[in-house]
């Protein structure tokens, strides 16, 4: 007699497999004109933190690795475009500007049916990943899910209205609302929403504009969706300044305090010493060390690092750049797009610009301006001078009022100053020209040829007295 086999039990798919929700594409729309900014930039690109505001909605996309990113832009359409071309994007022209829901139909024929499709707007650039990473989760097959907020003043905004049991019936707009309870309502639509695509599509070609400004809206979908017994969920932002739309430079501004206000409270959270948090401006991303000091009026813009122990005096503007550990760098700086060794000491009073490096404990003081130029360590240029197109060895030290004379009215030419040289006060070192190492150059001097290695060279006018010279008078004197 034959046993039966005993049946293995059938391996349960991972949860990862069983539960992985479709590819998601952005659609964010950008195409309002912004009348009310007064500004000949189109609305969208108006700066936030150093950055076009439509910049700020697609970095926040691309957070969420979707699929694609369609941008539907209009008013400016071609500056937009311009301004962003960098930017790994669809771009999808809505003419004329007929509604939200006129923008989404633009882009409709080009969503895939599975996908999960998610609405931003190019003007709201405050909401963070992970608040869209919750509203996803809330969008099924058969929901639709949309982003909330609870204003102490909706004017301006579409209310939600929540049925006996609290489900989302419908939106309207403000200008549509009428009866007292619509306008007593404080829960307002933000716009921002995530749905099916299939399902979206096939709303999107019912919309009508009967309405007081003969537009589509997208929040009519709400009514749809609910018609065919969809589930319409919604998530309350967890702050208001996350779904700041801005319209005009006041709202702009207030953007501006909001996003200065969150930067700074994730400095403070990695242990950076912020002397006062309402006067530092972050206009980038800031990497930094372990007890890192900023002092008040203090910009950081673009992408900044700064190492264990740096200390940023008062008033600095620090862009694109790199400062070693220990590096004081003294109140009224301008460091740009510069690499700064450790321990050294810069100011106060000094421009850094593009194209610098500076070894370890290099030394730039008061009113010192270097340019395009390499110091190595422990070299030192403490007042009064210009490096410019200028190589400089290490434990040189270049006295005050020195300038590299590197431009001729039609060329750049290069100073070489080599290892342990001493430039006096008041030199001029006129390009091409090289100093050799432990060279000094007497003070005054104007050096236009090589200065040998280890010798003092001296480049002076003889002095002259002019016996009974007298100062011009003026006329009538």
């Amino acid at each position: 007699m034959k046993r039966a086999r005993s049946k293995r039990p059938a391996r349960a798919r991972p949860a990862a497999a069983r539960t992985a929700a479709p590819p998601l594409s952005v659609v964010i729309l950008a195409a309002g004109q912004g009348k009310r900014m007064h500004s000949d930039l189109p609305k969208v690109l108006q700066p936030l933190a150093g950055r076009p505001l439509l910049a700020h909605v697609i970095a926040t996309a691309r957070a969420l690795a979707p699929a694609g990113i369609q941008v539907v832009y209009g008013h400016g359409g071609e500056k937009v475009r311009a301004a962003l071309a960098s930017e790994p994007v669809s771009w999808v022209l809505q003419e004329p500007q007929l509604g939200t829901g006129h923008a989404v139909q633009q882009v409709a024929s080009q969503l895939d049916d599975a996908h999960r499709v998610l609405i931003l707007y190019g003007d709201v650039p405050l909401i963070r990943p992970g608040t869209l990473q919750q509203l996803l989760e809330l969008a099924g097959a058969r929901s639709l899910a949309l982003l909330s907020a609870r204003l102490d003043d909706p004017s301006g905004y579409g209310r939600i209205v929540r049925d006996a049991r609290g489900h989302v019936r419908r939106i309207v707009e403000h200008r549509d609302a009428k009866a007292p309870r619509e306008l007593a309502l404080r829960e307002c639509n933000t716009g921002v929403m995530a749905l099916p695509a299939a399902p979206l599509k096939s709303w999107l070609a019912r919309l009508r504009n009967d309405n007081t400004q003969r537009e589509y809206y997208l929040t009519d979908v709400i009514a749809l969706a609910v018609a065919q017994r969809f589930a319409v969920r919604a998530l309350i932002a967890p702050s208001a300044d996350e779904v700041l739309g801005i319209n005009d430079k006041a709202q702009l501004a207030a953007a501006e305090t909001a996003l200065r206000r969150r930067t700074v409270g994730e400095l403070l959270q990695a242990g950076a010493t912020v002397i006062d948090p309402e006067r530092l401006d972050v206009r980038g991303r800031v990497r930094l060390g372990r007890d890192v000091v900023l002092d008040v009026n203090v910009v950081l813009e673009g992408d900044v690092v700064l190492g264990d122990r740096v200390r940023i005096g008062a008033g600095c503007i620090v862009r694109d750049s790199e400062i070693g550990a220990d590096t004081q760098v003294q109140p009224f700086c301008s460091i740009d797009q510069a690499r700064i060794g450790s321990a050294c000491r810069i100011g106060p009073f000094a421009r850094i610009r593009p194209d610098t490096t500076l070894g370890t404990e290099a030394h730039i003081g008061n009113f010192v301006e270097v340019k395009n130029s390499q110091l190595g360590p422990r070299s030192k240029a403490n007042h009064l001078t210009y490096l410019g197109d200028a190589s400089v060895g290490a434990d040189v030290n270049v006295g005050a009022g020195t300038i590299t004379c590197n431009y001729d009215g039609a060329n750049k030419s290069r100073t070489l100053i080599e290892d342990g040289a001493f430039i006096g006060s008041g030199s001029m070192l006129v390009a091409p020209v090289r100093v050799g190492a432990g060279a000094t150059i007497g003070a005054g001097s104007t050096i236009s040829q090589d200065a040998p290695a280890g010798e003092l060279t001296v480049a002076r006018s003889r002095q002259v007295t002019v016996r009974g010279w007298q100062r011009p008078k003026k006329r009538g004197a």
